[in-house]
């Protein structure tokens, strides 16, 4: 018996019939789950990291925009 490890329900899965890469649905969530391993079976939730990577790259490009405007502004108000 495997669990999601979305939101943890009970899946009735046959690792012998699945593949390293194969993506399944969990019944309960519907999150998209990738087989990372098949023995021991390990499932892995598809997008989650991706997701946070990319929003956490972007407050710090927006972070690091911020700064370049307050040093711009220094300039143009004669601090030279």
């Amino acid at each position: 018996m495997s669990h999601c490890p979305e939101c943890g329900a009970n899946m009735d899965l046959d690792a012998d019939e699945l593949e390293e890469g194969a993506i399944i649905s969990c019944p309960d969530c519907s999150s998209e789950l990738e087989v990372v391993n098949t023995h021991p079976l390990e499932l892995d939730v598809i997008g989650d990291e991706d997701d946070d990577d990319a929003e956490d790259k972007d407050s710090v490009e927006e972070v690091d925009d911020e700064d370049d405007d307050d040093s711009e502004d220094e300039e143009d108000n004669g601090f030279h």
